[in-house]
């Protein structure tokens, strides 16, 4: 199959046409023929052409005449075309032909490696338009095959939401009848595997709650406003109030500067990085944690940092995935998700997060979020 641009040349001279055939020669290209003006319009029909080289001065149709046709056809409505003449090169000539629409014109005698080089720029361009083309359609493609992709997580989500909440209700509530009406029956063994079956159920519904969040993170539309990013975390220290030890925890909170995001996306950020943080202090004498912002090239940088369990840095890497966990459950209760929230939520706003952390002696989180620029 032959993928080679094509030029159409046309001229009424025979032995023009050889001439253009000769200097254009080395190019990767496929010249085709047209002896007058309704040839040429025959060849576009069947053609699609990277350029055409026109002749002014023909009979029956000039050049000027195909040019203005050429330009009314949808198909060659914006083919690029050079005009050659050696009789009409004078100025006004000249206008009248970029008024039809030529890219360019070129009198005659003309040098042969100026005709070179504007063939070449047409046809490059010409080139890069189809490269472009192709990477459009594969990229309407992946985004076909996103949405279907996304169709299938929907419907995946609602088989989580609804199809497994069902027997979990079933067994919760038998259990709770097992627990109401039957618990004096029932010895210190079989009281502690009913505990289990409760707790496991609720353990499992939290779960379908933290996927179900999980997935609604990474398809809810970002709606950015400016965030005052103070009011939000002292909001979110009220909500987390009753868990910070009964006032155990000594909070810091330093100063900081307002973030363009979705406002309700944020506070989920700061909600799973602040709750962290008390949690896996909980167990010091003094447990404290800072919230704080810094600049950093054209960033707000925001931590969060504890004094807390900590973490290996060489486990770093599996801190945002899906419940990838670094502490026994025993420990420190979690489902492993509310990380690979903040991370997902943080890189759709353009940002950044990161962690460092030494064993026994605590744990900083940060994310970093564009400054908002003064008008």
């Amino acid at each position: 199959m032959n993928t080679r641009p094509k030029i159409l040349i046309v001229d009424d001279r025979p032995e023009n046409l050889v001439a253009l055939e000769t200097v254009l020669k080395d190019l990767d290209v496929e010249l085709i023929r047209a002896l007058s003006g309704n040839e040429a319009l025959k060849a576009t029909l069947h053609n699609d052409f990277a350029l055409a080289l026109l002749d002014i001065q023909m009979p029956e149709m000039d050049g000027y005449e195909l040019a203005s046709i050429l330009r009314e056809e949808e198909k060659t409505a914006r083919l690029p075309f050079i005009f050659i003449s050696a009789v009409y090169t004078d100025n006004l000539n000249v206008f009248k032909g970029y008024e039809r629409g030529a890219f360019s014109f070129i009198t005659k005698p003309f040098e042969p490696q100026i005709l070179r080089n504007k063939v070449k720029f047409f046809v490059d361009k010409h080139l890069q338009e189809i490269s472009l083309h192709i990477l459009n359609e594969d990229l309407k493609k992946k985004n076909d095959e996103l949405e279907n992709a996304n169709k299938e997580l929907d419907a995946f989500c609602y088989s989580v939401s609804h199809d497994l909440r069902g027997p979990l209700r079933a067994i919760e509530g038998f259990a709770k009848i097992l627990h109401e009406d039957h618990i004096k029956d029932l010895n210190e063994d079989a009281k502690h595997l009913l505990d289990v079956i409760v707790g496991s159920t609720q353990k499992m519904d939290q779960l379908i709650d933290s996927l179900l969040l999980l997935s609604r993170t990474g398809k809810k539309e970002i709606t950015k406003t400016i965030v005052n990013i103070s009011e939000l975390v002292q909001h979110t220290l009220y909500e987390l109030q009753s868990h910070a030890q009964n006032g155990k925890t000594k909070i810091l909170v330093g100063e900081l500067s307002p973030a363009l995001g979705d406002v309700s996306l944020l506070s989920q950020v700061f909600v799973n990085l602040i709750s962290n943080a008390i949690k896996y202090s909980s167990k010091k004498e003094e447990p404290i944690v800072e919230i704080g912002c810094n600049q950093s090239n054209g960033e707000n940088v925001y931590f969060v940092k504890d004094n807390g369990a900590g973490f290996n840095m060489k486990y770093q890497n599996r801190l945002f995935g899906v419940f990838q966990r670094l502490h026994d459950n025993r420990d420190f209760e979690g489902i492993g998700i509310g990380l690979a929230i903040v991370h997902r939520i943080i890189t759709r706003h353009g940002g950044k997060v990161w962690a460092e952390g030494e064993v026994g002696k605590g744990a900083t989180f940060y994310i970093t979020l564009p400054q908002i620029q003064e008008i």
